[in-house]
């Protein structure tokens, strides 16, 4: 199953530091890790809501991945919005499980920056400087 996630800046360092395998762990205010079952959803939080806020650093990234279709149905989907929003609710607990259920690597697909944006870019992959030296 292809799965979506929409992350900040400083999630996407984390998942460069697992070398793009893995998902970093749940805060202890985030009791869910939710995946999103349409680019068009990631999309729209990385474009809409990550460029406009601090917190993810004014940027937003759409991350790309698969887990068998299998292990992906024992975890709940809930519709937060439209049929476009959808969400698959992994507990923070079982996260560690669900990373090592990802077949291959975490992808990036897209990226967005916000005005305030304010790191330097690599002009070939348009991604942060500090993700292309990592992926390098």
């Amino acid at each position: 199953m292809r799965l979506y996630r929409p992350v900040g800046l400083r999630e996407l360092e984390l998942i460069s530091e697992s070398g793009f395998t893995a998902f970093p762990a749940r805060l202890e205010h985030q009791p869910i890790f939710y995946p999103v079952l349409s680019f068009e959803y990631a999309e729209q939080i990385a474009r809409n809501w990550n460029t406009r806020d601090a917190a993810p650093g004014y940027c937003g990234f759409v991350t790309q991945f698969e887990v068998a279709e299998s292990f992906a149905r024992g975890f709940e989907v809930h519709r937060v919005g439209s049929s476009t929003h959808e969400e698959l609710w992994v507990p923070a607990e079982q996260l560690g499980e669900f990373n090592r259920r990802i077949e291959g690597s975490i992808e990036i697909v897209a990226y967005f920056y916000g005005e305030l944006f304010n790191q330097p870019i690599d002009p070939e992959s348009r991604l942060p400087v500090q993700i292309v030296s990592r992926r390098s």
